[in-house]
Parts: structure tokens; C-alpha cells; sequence
């Protein structure tokens, strides 16, 4: 077993391929997909020697387990997470060597949603748009981790980082503050919906996944009660459906949509989002 490869011996509850996404293709309809949190990603592809681009197994939540056919440095990041290989504890937060046919096991995340898995000269499924990214919405790129897949690896292109101490890894936010900007229909909301948005108690909902992070909490009233034509939809915005309660779009999220947005949160606000678990507090900030 020397091929450059991996086997999957358990994909956990949604293991996919990421990297960092197909932006600039929503005229086709196509969302730009990429890793939820990418500072994590580009971190752990850091530490095994790859470009911060190259594509990574994103995990939620109970992490999965793989056979490298070959030796090959790994780190594990994101969430916090148990790993051994073969049963032996290995480094989280570090690169790590993993023997050719031995089983790299990342457990349940004891902190976080989303963890990453880098592996030495990074995935090489068969790019779909420039880009190795699994879109959850439209089905492009390569399917979630199912048992038995087997993954190409590329080579490795320099050595991997040396670390001699502990690198810096974000805590999960509590609460997750999101920075908004309302519009560009925040004037179908009452004045008191607009109110709530800013001061209410929402927290992050079970619902949630890729497409959007949902929230539970109180309801936005709406002062235009017509339907809205559909409208094209950009990462961050803050679309609220019929039950009032808001919705934040991530990285799968569609092109357009009909329902009206509230607001558009900060970028730079969404990796923490990535990794806010079911029940965390939600608070928007409205910035100008």
C-alpha cells in the first residue's frame, strides 16, 4: 500500500471535500461552496507544507476515520477533537505522521461544529469549476464521504511546518456576535422587527447546516406582506422566510431567493459561525 490515496473507514455524519470554493460563478447559479471556516483550513494546510488553497476533509461534529495508503503528514484542526491513529493518542493542532495503512481516527468534536483535516500535497479529486469543493446545494464536486471511498492525494510540495509550540486555534464563540448591515430590504420590516434583530435573544438553531446558520428566538414582523420577485442572494446576507425567524446564508447558500434580506453580516464574522453549536447565543451588531 504505497499509492498516493486514502480509504474512508467511517465518513461520520457529513464529511466532505473542501477547499476554498468556486467564488465568481453566481451568474451561473452556481454558490461558491468552500471550506465554512476557512482561517482553520488555511491554517492546517499550513502546518502540513500545502498551499493555504488546497482541499481538505471538512467534518461536523463526530469527525470520521481514514486509511492513507501511503505515509503522509496530516494535521487536524478546527474543532477540537480527539485523534489517534491506530487507537494511540496523536496530536491535535499539530502535524502529525500517520504510517501507510494505519487508521487516522478524528472523534467527536469536544469544541466546535467543523473540524479539518489536511493532509501532505492535499486532495486531488477531479476539480468542477476551478475548484475541489462538495456543494451541498447544486451537487457539484465530489459526493460526501461515504465507507470504502477512496481519495486521491497529491504530492506533497514542501516539508511540513516545524512547530515548536502550541498554535493559536479560536476558541467557539459564546455568544456569536454578527456584525450587520442592514438592507436591502430592511424597509419591509416594522420599525420594531429592526428593533429585535439588534437587541433580541437569538441563538443558533439545530437546524442549521452549510447552506445557512439558522436561529431560534423571537419572530420579525414584517411591514410589507407581498410577495417579493426573486432576488440574488450574496454570502452573509440575512434572509428571513415565512416564520420570521432570520437566516444566515453560508457558503452553500443559493444564488437568488424570495424572501426578503434583513441585512448582510460581515464576512469576517462567518468562520466563528461555522463553529457555533446548536443552542449559542446569536447577537447581531449593526454597524453602518
Amino acid at each position: 500500500m504505497t499509492d498516493l490515496a486514502l480509504a474512508v473507514v467511517r465518513p461520520g455524519a457529513l464529511t466532505t471535500v473542501q477547499d476554498a470554493g468556486r467564488p465568481g460563478h453566481a451568474h451561473l447559479g452556481v454558490p461558491r461552496s468552500g471550506a465554512l471556516d476557512q482561517p482553520a483550513a488555511r491554517l492546517a494546510n499550513r502546518l502540513v507544507g500545502n498551499p493555504e488553497s488546497a482541499a481538505v476533509l471538512e467534518t461536523t461534529l463526530d469527525g470520521c476515520a481514514v486509511r492513507p495508503r501511503c505515509a503522509v503528514t496530516v494535521a487536524v484542526g478546527g474543532a477540537h477533537s480527539p485523534v489517534t491513529v491506530d487507537g494511540r493518542p496523536a496530536p491535535w493542532g499539530a502535524p502529525l505522521r500517520v504510517p501507510a495503512g494505519a487508521v487516522l481516527e478524528v472523534g467527536p468534536a469536544v469544541r466546535g461544529v467543523r473540524g479539518y483535516v489536511a493532509f501532505a500535497g492535499g486532495i486531488t479529486v477531479e476539480p468542477v469549476l476551478g475548484s475541489r469543493s462538495t456543494d451541498l446545494l447544486s451537487g457539484l464536486g465530489p459526493a460526501p464521504l461515504s465507507a470504502g471511498a477512496v481519495l486521491p492525494l497529491g504530492t506533497p510540495a514542501q516539508p511540513p511546518a516545524r512547530v515548536d509550540v502550541q498554535v493559536p486555534w479560536p476558541a467557539p464563540p459564546a455568544p456569536l456576535v454578527l456584525r450587520l448591515r442592514f438592507g436591502p430590504r430592511d424597509d419591509w420590516f416594522t420599525d420594531a422587527a429592526l428593533r429585535t434583530l439588534a437587541r433580541g435573544a437569538f441563538r443558533v438553531s439545530s437546524a442549521s447546516n452549510r447552506i445557512g446558520l439558522r436561529t431560534d428566538g423571537p419572530p420579525l414582523e414584517r411591514a410589507v406582506t407581498r410577495e417579493l420577485p426573486s432576488e440574488g442572494m450574496v454570502l452573509g446576507a440575512v434572509q428571513v422566510p415565512p416564520d420570521g425567524r432570520p437566516v444566515v446564508f453560508l457558503a452553500d447558500h443559493p444564488t437568488t431567493g424570495g424572501y426578503p434580506v434583513v441585512g448582510v453580516v460581515d464576512v469576517r464574522d462567518l468562520p466563528a459561525a461555522a463553529q457555533a453549536v446548536p443552542g449559542t447565543a446569536v447577537r447581531f451588531v449593526t454597524v453602518r
